[in-house]
């Protein structure tokens, strides 16, 4: 099994455009922090990337610094650089959900801007603030 799930902020501005044959993609930079460091600013970068109707969702909504949800599969490609063959993992969402950034309202509310939405293939869904449990 080939699944990923990553809690991070993003170090850049979504990359976004269209393949040669009319496909949507969107790419951009994560920061994750890791839970259990010696020490405590110890932090791994992750290259995501979207696909389709994600993807654009994605491009209009994300910016540097936000806090990301991204679950999917690690994937890995080729390539050569000076003459050195080189390998990349990128990490393929299959879900982002858009997480609040600490900003909240006096009342401890998260502002309108920063409540919680889950993209994943099927398009923007909000989800419940408050979870039973």
């Amino acid at each position: 099994m080939n699944k990923v799930i990553l809690i991070g902020n993003l170090t850049r501005d979504p990359e976004s455009g269209n393949t040669q044959s009319g496909v949507a993609y969107c790419r951009f930079g994560l920061a994750v922090n890791r839970r259990f460091s010696r020490e405590n600013n110890e932090v791994d970068y992750f290259n995501v990337v979207c696909w389709r109707g994600l993807a654009d969702n994605c491009a209009k909504i994300l910016a540097k610094g936000r806090k990301v949800c991204v679950s999917g599969s690690i994937q890995t490609r080729q390539y050569e650089q000076d003459g050195a063959k080189r390998t990349a993992f990128d990490i393929v969402a299959e879900e982002v959900e858009f997480l609040p950034s600490g900003n909240r309202n006096d009342d401890g509310a998260p502002q309108e801007t920063e409540k919680r939405q889950s993209v994943g293939n099927s398009g923007l869904t909000p989800v419940e603030e408050e979870l039973p449990f």
